[in-house]
């Protein structure tokens, strides 16, 4: 571990640095690249390391408490750095970048330029002499593929030199998964024809293979070929229960897309590729990152905002060799890097791609099937886990069975301003999302937490019984003793009196793992161990808690910043609300002009200006 003592001179380091495009790289003392990243303004975006901002993340301030030196690449472009960045990222893998460590090619189903084409796998530069289709998720589904055309089509598998000195029919030919070309047991106008069949069919267009079917079936029976009628049949039996699990399709769609949606966990993050091809969904693909590195003791690293999660992991996955790239991908959330991925990506594969998030219709469905399979890979990934901290909380809390419900209620705000409280749902299965709810405050003081925690208890157990819903068994509040209280006040007024309340009090300096649970006003707090698997699944609990308040009070902060105040002035449009703020610069120079300045901007009578000063100064 390094020494976290170490101090760096960012005053005299950011003297001197420049403001063009590039990359910087920090380093620790042993000269360890500890973090990499990309700046369209390098000086404005180093410095922003070092403010001191109560916002800041505890992994932004575990990383700068490391950093002895800072290494800068200057380059003539946002793209050139961008390239740059994922190429050192790929090369140094960082501690406290968000690392893709899955990073093979897609395999593809080949078919190979021979009289008597051979079906095989192939993974990589697709230079391989014959058609290739794919590309596949997975080397099961390929697998699972070429069985399927085996036993469809009995097209061969083996390699050249097995077919050119074979002098009977392999078992292959014996189990009905081949028609022999090697020993001349069918000629090379009936397997082409079945090779034809086997690429419609990997084409997507299987109910043109199954009418070429059944009309061959129909002429074999009409000329007395029963053996030849019962072989097309048993191929037409089994396309058509191929078909009720076949790819999900768009009709008439035949472009390349990808569907990407992520979730983040307490300490594990998911993100989900699903790949249609020719407008037929082929699978998808899970990739599990670190929310964030093991970092020194008395820091949380909480898992990144999913935007932040997806702008860093287009352009690893994409940027990488022997990439498929598709004319389309689609992504869960709008993120500000858009325009630039678009460039990069669209140079990496030579052709114009398309990324954006605001779909509908069938791309939606998919969207959302992706996120679905993303919540699912999340959850499976720690199954057992989940199961054993759960049952640890119950016998830590004296439970005769695990809790089926419980949910936590943390609240966010900015000086009191755009308050919301959410409120978490877990279950058996972790993390129930359907069921999440926030609740805008807004009949308050602001910054009086108590008061926005008992308005949010309130209006939603209030509802729950209004509505005879599912209680939890449990409820966590994110604070002391006071926000303790404040819950056992609400529950008692709503006779809720079988929730059990635990107040999640935060430990010196805000320090994880030292947390103290308030479970009854008199008696003590209670104080896990730091590795107690209850005490992680309380932090997980509150942790998302704490994720889903800040997210959804950012989202009200920026929503109340694009209106302005001076529409709730009568009077004033959209014109003269531009001429006001064109003339003084700015809401506060409006708010701090007399009667006599107001009046002195075209389009705003001596009446007006009254109204907008009084407006203003009311509360003075």
């Amino acid at each position: 571990m390094t020494d976290s003592t170490v101090t760096f001179d960012s005053k005299t380091f950011l003297a001197n640095l420049t403001n063009k495009p590039g990359v910087y790289c920090m380093l620790d003392a042993t000269g360890t690249v500890l973090y990499v990243g990309k700046a369209r303004h390098l000086k404005k975006r180093v410095a922003s390391y070092f403010n001191q901002s109560a916002n800041m993340s505890p992994k932004t301030r575990a990383l700068v408490t490391q950093i002895a030196n800072i290494e800068v690449t200057v380059t003539q472009t946002e793209t050139e750095a961008l390239i740059l960045e994922n190429t050192l990222i790929k090369r140094q893998q960082p501690r406290y970048n968000i690392l893709l460590r899955d990073d093979k090619s897609y395999p593809y189903i080949c078919l190979s330029h021979h009289p008597f084409p051979r079906l095989t796998l192939h993974r990589g530069v697709r230079k391989v002499l014959g058609r290739c289709f794919g590309p596949y998720p997975h080397v099961r589904a390929v697998h699972e593929t070429i069985n399927l055309l085996q036993k469809l089509f009995r097209i061969r598998q083996c390699d050249e030199h097995f077919f050119n000195y074979r002098s009977r029919p392999c078992l292959q030919y014996q189990i009905q998964r081949c028609t022999a070309p090697c020993v001349g047991l069918i000629d090379a106008a009936s397997y082409q024809e079945d090779v034809q069949h086997a690429m419609l069919f990997l084409e997507g267009k299987s109910q043109t293979v199954l009418a070429t079917l059944i009309e061959k079936m129909e002429e074999a029976a009409k000329a007395l070929a029963f053996e030849t009628a019962a072989k097309y049949r048993d191929q037409i039996r089994a396309l058509i229960k191929i078909q009720t699990h076949q790819y999900v399709s768009i009709e008439g769609d035949n472009i390349d897309i990808d569907i990407i949606a992520a979730v983040i966990g307490s300490d594990m993050a998911c993100v989900q590729v699903l790949m249609v091809r020719e407008g037929r969904q082929v699978g998808n693909r899970a990739f599990q990152i670190p929310s964030g590195p093991k970092i020194p003791q008395g820091f949380e690293i909480p898992g990144p905002e999913i935007e932040t999660l997806l702008a860093a992991f287009l352009p690893q996955y994409y940027l990488a060799a022997n990439r498929d790239i598709p004319d389309e991908i689609v992504l869960q959330c709008e993120i500000d890097e858009i325009p630039l991925l678009t460039e990069v990506i669209s140079q990496q594969r030579g052709r114009q791609v398309l990324i954006h998030s605001k779909v509908r219709a069938t791309r939606a469905q998919w969207l959302k099937m992706a996120l679905e399979n993303a919540q699912v890979s999340l959850v499976q990934r720690q199954p057992y886990q989940y199961t054993e901290r759960l049952a640890t909380l119950s016998i830590v809390l004296s439970m005769e069975t695990l809790p089926l419900r419980m949910e936590c209620f943390d609240v966010s705000h900015t000086q009191g301003e755009a308050t919301v409280a959410a409120c978490v749902v877990f279950d058996l299965e972790g993390p129930n999302r359907s069921d999440y709810r926030r609740f805008n405050i807004d009949n308050i003081t602001g910054g009086d937490d108590y008061a926005a925690m008992r308005e949010a208890l309130m209006r939603r157990y209030s509802r729950l019984q209004k509505e005879a819903a599912p209680l939890p068994e449990l409820l966590f509040i994110d604070g002391g003793i006071g926000q303790f209280k404040v819950a056992q006040t609400v529950l008692n007024q709503l006779q809720l009196t079988d929730i059990r309340i635990i107040g999640v009090a935060k430990g010196p300096n805000r320090q994880a793992g030292f947390e103290s649970l308030i479970l009854s006003e008199e008696g003590p707090p209670l104080r896990l161990p730091k590795d107690s698997l209850a005490l992680l699944l309380i932090q997980q609990i509150r942790d998302e808690a704490h994720r889903f308040a800040i997210t959804a009070h950012r989202g009200r902060q920026a929503k109340i910043q694009r209106t302005s105040v001076l529409e709730e002035i009568r009077g004033i449009g959209l014109r003269r609300r531009q001429d006001l703020l064109n003339y003084f610069g700015g809401l506060q120079g409006i708010s701090q002009a007399s009667v006599e300045d107001l009046a002195a901007v075209p389009g705003i009578e001596k009446l007006l200006a009254k109204k907008i000063y009084d407006f203003f100064h009311k509360e003075e």
